[in-house]
């Protein structure tokens, strides 16, 4: 494992400095206790100030001899591609993602004879992969991406840029979301957008219609001491339920809230790493003098906050989609696809629900979307004995215990339901939520406590059902609901 990023934390070598004949007998004792080296911290935090934990799920030291593929997709292996082959006429070719010498080297190369792909790529015009404006232009390049997502935390990579006009990115994609950590290029022949001593941070807005220019807000630092493929250097970013700050070599260089953006805030649901070399024509193209250039990582680590809450917290809050992660990701799924497959399920509404239930963007209590109930018109009746939003089976996975059930809504001024019944399906749990008495016009949490005397079935479903008979007989007013969370009990 690599020790650099954390000598200073580690107490053994400071005190080497000082006494090295006591630091041998210290660490004599320890190993015979089974004490093991402590773990590295975010270059932004060395003294984890921030209670961070290491997500190994998502991390990667490229200590062996090839890419771990449990971890990774590789763009092009035994011909399978995720979303897309590469940006035009570039194209990605997994013989250039290589491990070696402790590093993932991402390769672009210049090959006239590799079998590029014949029907190019829309955004890059008419041209097939390999040419530019019909002429032969036979540039591989690579791309790599984690199998895993993961809901905010610290992700970090200590890396180098290729001397050539091609990117290097770290960047990220969820559902409706990107964040372009970092894009770099090493030497462009065209100033422009990113430059050999700047860094592009960016984050794009992919909920449809998803009509470019997407990009929701972002940041260029621009004349950096160094060019980007001089050196390795060490680029972060925290990303949290409602802020982002981004890092270079330890320093904050960005933050924004969500206090400042509004709904366009849109990073709330969880996202995948990628890694890649693009080419991108309007910053000029690498000819074979040029190449082979190398974009090098030395690592990828990602660490998260602790939490017991038990749901998803991006589901449960209504911003998007609830993941199956041990099924298979569509190799076509792109960030603005609302389709429920068996990797991405959505909300349950039946039609007689559809019509007084519905997510709406614009109104939360965090991230932009809530659960609204309408309310009901003057002389409307619900014409049902019950309105039900349910989730999908298996969204719901609790051992017997004892929980808290917190729930945050909002009642807009008038009669108000006397209670929100919520509740698990198999096996049934009913947890009513009593709505009197709760201050208007205000995001308000509610906690409840229930006991499971059984495990929740593969089958189990969290159900919120507003009933008639909790309704007052006159127009019952507006009610929103966000933020469900469940954590056990001590």
């Amino acid at each position: 494992m690599k020790t650099r990023n954390f000598k200073l934390n580690n107490p053994f070598m400071l005190r080497n400095i000082l006494a090295l004949v006591g630091c041998l007998l210290l660490t004599a004792v320890l190993s015979a206790q089974g004490d093991e080296p402590r773990p590295p911290m975010p270059f932004s935090d060395p003294n984890n100030q921030g209670g961070w934990v290491l997500n190994p799920e998502v991390s990667d030291e490229f200590d062996g001899s090839e890419l771990d593929t449990t971890k990774w997709f590789i763009e092009g292996q035994d011909g399978r591609y995720y979303i897309w082959k590469g940006r035009a006429p570039a194209q990605f070719a997994p013989h250039n993602v290589i491990v070696e010498d402790g590093k993932l080297k991402l390769r672009t190369q210049w090959e006239p004879d590799y079998p590029f792909d014949q029907g190019g790529y829309s955004e890059s015009g008419s041209d097939p992969y390999g040419a530019f404006e019909g002429q032969p232009l036979p540039v591989t390049t690579a791309g790599v991406v984690t199998k895993k997502r993961f809901l905010n935390g610290y992700m970090e990579v200590r890396s180098k840029a290729g001397h050539a006009a091609i990117t290097a990115a770290f960047w990220a994609i969820g559902y409706e979301q990107e964040l372009d950590v970092y894009e770099q290029m090493g030497a462009p022949k065209i100033d422009g957008s990113i430059l050999s001593n700047s860094v592009r941070t960016a984050v794009h807005d992919w909920s449809p219609p998803a009509v470019r220019p997407t990009q929701a807000f972002g940041y260029d630092e621009k004349n950096l001491p160094y060019r980007t493929s001089d050196d390795f250097h060490v680029y972060g970013a925290e990303w949290g339920e409602d802020y982002l700050k981004i890092y270079r070599d330890g320093r904050l260089t960005y933050h924004v809230t969500q206090d400042e953006l509004g709904t366009d805030w849109v990073l709330n649901n969880p996202m995948e790493i990628w890694l890649d070399s693009e080419a991108f024509s309007w910053l000029g193209l690498p000819h074979a003098a040029e190449l082979p250039v190398d974009f090098e990582i030395d690592y990828v680590r990602v660490w998260q906050k602790p939490d017991d809450n038990l749901l998803d917290r991006a589901f449960y809050g209504f911003e998007g989609p609830i993941l199956y992660q041990d099924k298979p990701r569509p190799l076509d799924l792109v960030p603005e696809s609302s389709v429920p497959n068996e990797y991405q399920k959505f909300w349950l509404l039946d039609t007689a629900s559809a019509k007084y239930l519905s997510i709406i963007e614009g109104e939360y209590a965090t991230g932009v979307n809530s659960l609204e109930f309408r309310g009901l018109e003057k002389n409307e009746t619900l014409t049902v004995d019950k309105v039900v939003a349910l989730s999908p089976e298996g969204a719901v996975d609790l051992p017997a215990g004892e929980y808290t059930l917190s729930v945050k809504v909002w009642l807009d001024q008038g009669r108000a339901p006397e209670t929100l019944h919520l509740g698990l399906e198999d096996p049934e749990v009913v947890i009513p939520v009593p709505l009197e008495g709760i201050e208007r016009r205000k995001w308000v949490e509610l906690e409840k406590c229930f006991r499971k005397t059984t495990p929740s079935s593969a089958a189990d479903q969290f159900r919120i059902e507003i009933r008639q008979s909790s309704l007052p007989d006159l127009r019952p007013a507006r009610l929103l609901i966000d933020d469900i969370r469940i954590r056990p009990v001590e």
